[in-house]
């Protein structure tokens, strides 16, 4: 079963209001409510049944709802400053030439057209990073990759600030990411 954490730490954050986080944090406790819903439910309905089948269906989506917004949540309420001695700088800058080209690379797959998630991953088999664009929660992650920068790029996560600016959105994650955290997932 899921347990709603509790983020709101981050109000205050600058380039987010109070507002948008609070609808932000209560679509997330739908998602850990949703998730523990289908958790009891599907272990009352006979297996072979097309509703058990539903309910498997929309297990993935709603418990990566839970995981994606409390990895988010968690990668914010920094300074925006990563450690240029750290690791995980250096890993960047190893594998896509800089961190500057890293960053531009993130920030362009935050800005295609289209909603769902960028997340930084680490290829387990050999330790590269890799940004990848996830159209939905339960879809397109690389199986057993290690995620450890992730942005939300739906709407809710932006537009009740920002309108459709989604490129100032970006600006104001960035300033609030915590890089500590960060570099505490990269392994």
């Amino acid at each position: 079963m899921y347990v709603k954490k509790d983020f709101s730490h981050l109000k205050g954050m600058m380039g987010f209001s109070d507002n948008l986080l609070d609808i932000h944090f209560s679509l997330y406790e739908g998602y850990v409510n949703n998730a523990n819903k289908i958790l009891d439910l599907q272990t009352s309905l006979d297996k072979s049944s097309a509703e058990y089948a539903e309910v498997k269906r929309r297990l993935g989506w709603e418990t990566n709802g839970v995981i994606l917004h409390e990895l988010y949540f968690e990668n914010l309420g920094g300074n925006g400053m990563i450690d240029e001695g750290g690791k995980l700088y250096g890993a960047m800058s190893n594998f896509f030439g800089s961190f500057d080209e890293w960053k531009n690379d993130f920030v362009a797959a935050g800005k295609m057209r289209g909603i769902g998630w960028v997340i930084l991953y680490q290829n387990p088999n050999d330790g590269n990073l890799i940004n990848f664009w996830i159209n939905e929660h339960d879809s397109g992650h690389p199986a057993g990759f290690n995620p450890i920068l992730i942005m939300d790029v739906f709407e809710h996560a932006f537009m009740l600030d920002h309108g459709k600016d989604k490129p100032k959105y970006i600006e104001a994650f960035f300033e609030n990411i915590d890089w500590k955290k960060a570099e505490e997932r990269f392994r």
